[in-house]
C-alpha cells in the first residue's frame, strides 16, 4: 500500500462574549487530521485468484464526518470551560477593580494630603529658617553688646578703683589741710594776740606808767583820718616797687594811695623831695596798659 496523504484544515470558532482582560487575543486554532485516499489500490491476487475488497466513496466521507463531529465538540468543550471560566473569575476581577480603584483614591487623597502637609512643611521650615537667622543676628547683636557692656564695666571699674584712689588722697590731703588750718588758725590767734599787743604797745605806749593812746603809731605821721610812714633807707637797702610793698604789708599798711589834691601836696611836702633824693614808691603801677591804685581803682585826671 502506498501512504496515504494527509490534509489539514484550520477551523475558527469566535465566542459570543468578549473574553475577560486576561485572556488571550489570539484566535484558538484547531487542527483535525483528514486523510484523503488517492487512488485506488492497486488490486492484488491473492492465492486464491479473487479480487480484494474496494472500499468505496462511501467509506471515506463518514471518516471525515466523525472528525468533523469530534473536532465541534473538542470546541464546544473548550468554549464551555472558558465561558464558566470567565463567569466565575469576571466578578473576582470586577470587585479587585473595584478595590483597586477604591484604594487609588485613597491614595491619591493621601498624596494630596501629603503634599498639602509638605508644602506646609516646607513653609515652616522657611520661616524657621528666618527665624533663625533673625535669631542668630540678634545673638551677634547681643554678644557685641555684652562686649561693649564688659568693656565698659572694666574701664567703669578702673575708673572707680582710680577714683577710690584719688579719693584716699585727698581725704589725706584734706586731714593734712585740716591740720594745716588748725595750725595756721593757732598761728593766727596768737599772731592776732601778739598783733594786737603789738598794736596797742605801738598806739598806746606806756609813759611814766601809764599809756597814753596816739591815732598813729610812734614814728608815723597823721593826716586827717590816715597815717603815713617814710622809709629812709640808705642807698644800699633801696628797695624796688614789689619789694617796698611787702614791706609796708609787714607793717600792716600798704603804698600810699593818693585820693585828692591836698593829700598829693601832703605827700610831696613831707618826702624825699626835699632833702635831694629823687624818687619814691607810691601804691600806683601799670597793669594791663593801664595806670591802677594799689585798692584797684583806675587812675583818673583828677
Amino acid at each position: 500500500m502506498s501512504e496515504e496523504e494527509i490534509n489539514y484544515a484550520s477551523v475558527v470558532f469566535k465566542p459570543k462574549n468578549k473574553p475577560p482582560p486576561e485572556a488571550k487575543d489570539e484566535e484558538e486554532t484547531v487542527y483535525d487530521e483528514v486523510k484523503v485516499h488517492s487512488q485506488t489500490s492497486e488490486q492484488t491476487a491473492d492465492t486464491n485468484g479473487l479480487m480484494p475488497y474496494k472500499k468505496g466513496k462511501n467509506s471515506c466521507g463518514a471518516c471525515q464526518l466523525v472528525a468533523c463531529f469530534l473536532s465541534i465538540l473538542c470546541v464546544i468543550l473548550i468554549i464551555g470551560i472558558i465561558v464558566v471560566c470567565i463567569y466565575f473569575v469576571s466578578p473576582s476581577q470586577d470587585k479587585q477593580l473595584d478595590q483597586l480603584k477604591h484604594n487609588q483614591t485613597t491614595l491619591l487623597a493621601e498624596n494630596d494630603n501629603l503634599t498639602k502637609r509638605n508644602t506646609e512643611l516646607i513653609s515652616d521650615n522657611e520661616n524657621l529658617r528666618q527665624n533663625k537667622d533673625n535669631l542668630t543676628v540678634q545673638l551677634n547683636q547681643l554678644k557685641t553688646m555684652y562686649n561693649v557692656s564688659e568693656s565698659k564695666l572694666k574701664n567703669l571699674t578702673e575708673e572707680n578703683q582710680n577714683l577710690k584712689t584719688q579719693n584716699q588722697e585727698l581725704e589725706a590731703q584734706r586731714n593734712n589741710l585740716t591740720q594745716q588750718i588748725e595750725k595756721e588758725e593757732t598761728e593766727w590767734n596768737e599772731l592776732n594776740v601778739t598783733r594786737a599787743q603789738w598794736s596797742i604797745d605801738a598806739y598806746c605806749p606806756i609813759e611814766r606808767d601809764k599809756r597814753h593812746c596816739n591815732a598813729c603809731q610812734a614814728g608815723w605821721l597823721n593826716y586827717t583820718s590816715s597815717c603815713y610812714a617814710i622809709n629812709n633807707a640808705v642807698h644800699d637797702e633801696q628797695k624796688n616797687w614789689r619789694e617796698a610793698q611787702e614791706n609796708c604789708r609787714g607793717k600792716a599798711s600798704d603804698l600810699v594811695v593818693v585820693v585828692d589834691e591836698k593829700e598829693k601836696e601832703y605827700i610831696i611836702d613831707h618826702s624825699w623831695v626835699s632833702s635831694g633824693t629823687r624818687g619814691y614808691w607810691i601804691g600806683l603801677r601799670v597793669e594791663d596798659g593801664r595806670w591802677k591804685w594799689v585798692d584797684g581803682s583806675d587812675l583818673t585826671k583828677e
